[in-house]
């Protein structure tokens, strides 16, 4: 059975719960409810495992905290034998609106700390990335301040629907591939 590697951004403890850049987790935890699976302590991540329709999923959220989430997806891409082209890995993006997901085969770190040590751990760029838009809502400087903010209540149910478009993505992802995956959903405007 092929397998693919999911792995949701973001940072353990309750204070990161529900905020922009754990956006990753809840992605996952979504996933998760759907293919009515729990995550379980282990090694640098919670784990979920799951099949559907002949494809493997193994599902992590990094308990590294999100500037060393490399050494969690290295880990796990090598104790299950996953190829680097079977990764897809979620998480915020303050260069895209809210209205907006963005899935690609490559590209760069865009500045995130999360990508940016999984390039570092993986030595390469070239893994698939789905970038959840966060938008840029805030003042100069206060960029922390915002991705570690939680959503405001008029955005919440446009984080809903994006969610639920990322589980889809996901399992696209698998059964489809990225090509086809990037066809059908980089164009999409989640708009209330």
């Amino acid at each position: 059975m092929q397998k693919y590697l999911i792995a949701g951004l973001g940072n353990v403890g309750a204070e990161y719960d529900k905020t922009r850049h754990n956006i990753g987790f809840d992605v996952l935890d979504a996933l998760a409810l759907k293919h009515k699976v729990v995550f379980e302590s282990d090694r640098f991540a919670d784990l979920a495992s799951f099949s559907f329709k002949g494809k493997g999923f193994v599902c992590i959220k990094p308990t590294t905290f999100m500037n060393l989430s490399g050494r969690s997806v290295r880990y796990w891409m090598e104790k299950e034998s996953v190829p680097v082209e079977n990764i897809l890995v979620i998480v915020d993006d303050i260069a895209l609106p809210l209205n907006r997901l963005r899935i690609r085969k490559g590209g760069s770190s865009g500045g995130h700390n999360g990508l940016k040590s999984i390039e570092e751990y993986l030595k390469t760029q070239d893994y698939a990335k789905l970038r959840f838009g966060v938008g840029n809502d805030f003042a100069k400087g206060r960029q922390a301040d915002y991705v570690l903010g939680r959503w405001q209540k008029e955005e919440v149910r446009q984080v809903e629907m994006k969610v639920d478009a990322c589980v889809e993505i996901v399992e696209s992802f698998a059964l489809s591939g990225a090509d086809n995956t990037m066809n059908r959903f980089n164009k999409i405007s989640f708009d209330l």
